[in-house]
């Protein structure tokens, strides 16, 4: 039975229902009474697996095909009326053509299956900084998913009403889980998200970056606020003072550490505290007092399961502790329970490899876990979880935080001069790739604000919207921009900065440096810190105030070449690069003189 009244959600609806002809419809309240019999259906037909209740309560193995295992960039495409909308660095591809080929692909694929109707809301339900989105689907692992990831159900429509058509579509089929017509296709124009022959996380739990993302940030460019690629945390120190800082990296550089962070023992002793908002996406809207708030529009973790450990992530490992959904991960027969590369030095012994294959432990011959096996977690579950997590007005941001991993050119820590030079940082963000990636190491990939692939429309636009949203603030509210690096590495290799919760250091320097309580260096690139403002204390041995200098060191040779680079990048945009972006190129060149 419907519930809504809703005509525009109830219309499509039926539309769904007439292209892919489900034997039965089930629409998902969000009552554990209905989830639970959902997870009882899923085990009965192996579908999933529950695991051992004493030592992972709540929690459920799932394994996708074997070529359904990642996010696939070829095969997701931006639909917009015309390509230059889309822009140099999206796949594009006409509405219509998409559409026809789509509808094509999902007719009838639901013969013999159910069709779950999902109602959710990204961000606390009747915020105003939230959205909702209908997602129908015929797979239960989507619908379990979903309702850890999103707030899930009848309150949803309830708080929505039955007259608003600002809701996001989409259509998710399993179909053969064939991988040659594998589509995952954005129409930001109609609101609507498709995706076909896939039943992998990210393809398929349409309000990650889907919803989240690509088409949040085209309708944030239209509305007037922000939709990032950014984790959210709070720095509490010893007076009970809490600053924001919303932080954007591409992959491999920490951005869930960052989000979890445990401080250091001194920074713990003396009262200090990290908070965590959110681990990967951020909504942000200007609030009365013209300043910028954040929400996290996410209700779990969606993590990369391999390298998380007690060391590495204690918060985010206690987070999958209970009521978890573990991603083609490794299955300890002996106790029931999950491992992956990187958990422990303990491989089982009698378990099933991460494909279904039996599997003995021997880390070298084959993996036990994917590389890129997942968690889907409830945020509520994490330790450090922010009491303002709910709050719908969201929080007030500090500082925006740009990263990458570079090994030499940029420094430990550096903030932009102005708005639109930080958003310059930004646009310039990349890393060098690692063992990690496939090609050769070392190669710098450019990632402007982590969104290369997920931003809904023409990057040279986006980067105007956020010098748009700056001219909108005052200067002494908009919050200050900075860029750091904690993969620095020496002439024999070795990293110069401890990095995990020794970060908690540079962002007391930002939080300062918010607060005007202390001074910075004016160099070619931005304002440095002086290496005795960055507290060291406890760090004997791994940094002293001369190693900090190197790694705050600018050398004007490497950013000549970085320049030219940018200069390459930029190309790629032509006209809509903005103005303000190319003066700031120009800048830098000219300080490097």
């Amino acid at each position: 039975m419907a519930l809504t009244n809703n005509k525009t959600i109830l219309d499509w609806v039926d539309e769904q229902v007439a292209l892919v002809k489900p034997d039965s419809v089930v629409w998902i309240d969000g009552s554990e009474e209905q989830l639970e019999a959902l997870r009882n259906e899923a085990c009965a037909t192996g579908e999933m697996e529950r695991l051992n209740e004493e030592l992972l309560p709540g929690c459920l193995l799932h394994r996708t095909n074997p070529n359904d295992v990642a996010r696939v960039e070829g095969r997701t495409f931006i639909c917009t009326k015309t390509k230059e909308e889309a822009g140099p660095t999206n796949n594009w591809e006409d509405p219509d053509v998409m559409y026809k080929k789509l509808f094509d692909i999902a007719r009838d694929s639901y013969k013999g299956r159910t069709m779950y109707v999902i109602p959710y809301s990204m961000g606390p339900i009747g915020s105003k900084l939230s959205k909702v989105g209908i997602e129908v689907t015929d797979s239960i692992y989507v619908v379990l998913n979903m309702a850890i990831m999103t707030r899930v159900g009848k309150a949803v429509l309830d708080s929505f009403g039955d007259e608003s058509n600002d809701w996001v579509r989409g259509l998710h089929c399993k179909c053969d889980i064939d991988e040659n017509n594998r589509y995952i296709c954005h129409f930001p124009q109609d609101n609507t998200i498709i995706s076909v022959n896939s039943g992998y996380g990210g393809n398929v739990l349409l309000g990650k970056k889907c919803f989240a993302l690509r088409i949040a940030s085209y309708q944030g460019k239209h509305e007037g606020w922000q939709a990032e690629h950014m984790l959210i945390l709070g720095v509490e120190n010893p007076k009970g003072e809490v600053k924001y800082i919303c932080a954007a990296f591409p992959s491999a550089c920490g951005k869930t550490n960052l989000a979890m962070m445990v401080p250091p023992e001194g920074y713990k002793k003396a009262g200090y505290k990290v908070w965590c908002v959110g681990d990967d996406i951020a909504w942000i809207r200007k609030g009365e007092d013209g300043r910028l708030y954040a929400i996290n529009p996410e209700n779990g973790f969606f993590g990369v399961a391999p390298g998380t450990n007690e060391k590495s992530n204690p918060n985010a490992l206690a987070s999958t502790k209970q009521g978890t959904i573990f991603t083609n991960v490794a299955h300890n027969l002996d106790n029931n329970t999950v491992w992956w590369e990187g958990l422990d030095k303990n491989p089982p012994e009698n378990a099933v490899e991460w494909t279904g294959k039996p599997w003995n432990g021997k880390v070298d011959e084959i993996k036990g876990a994917h590389p890129n096996s997942r968690f889907t977690a409830p945020a509520k579950n994490c330790p450090c979880i922010s009491s303002e997590f709910e709050n719908p007005a969201g929080v007030p941001i500090s500082a925006f935080v740009f990263g990458g991993r570079r090994a030499a050119l940029t420094p430990l820590v550096y903030q932009s001069r102005d708005w639109n030079h930080g958003v310059f940082v930004g646009s310039i963000m990349a890393s060098e790739t690692t063992a990690a990636a496939t090609g050769a190491v070392g190669v710098v990939r450019r990632d402007p604000m982590a969104m290369l692939p997920f931003c809904g429309y023409d990057m040279g636009d986006y980067w105007q919207h956020w010098i748009d949203i700056g001219e909108t603030l005052d200067a002494d509210k908009a919050p200050k921009i900075f860029n750091v690096n904690w993969f620095r590495k020496d002439e024999d290799g070795n990293f110069m900065w401890p990095g995990f919760g020794d970060n908690l250091r540079v962002l007391e320097w930002i939080i300062k440096r918010c607060e005007n309580e202390v001074d910075a260096e004016e160099t070619a690139i931005g304002y440095l810190p002086k290496a005795e403002d960055i507290n060291i204390e406890g760090l004997e041995g791994e940094v002293s105030v001369d190693s900090l200098k190197k790694i705050l060191d600018v050398d004007k040779a490497l950013w000549s070449e970085e320049a030219k680079g940018i200069e390459e990048f930029y190309g790629k945009f032509g006209k809509t690069l903005p103005e303000e972006l190319a003066k700031e190129l120009d800048t830098l060149k000219a300080n490097l003189a």
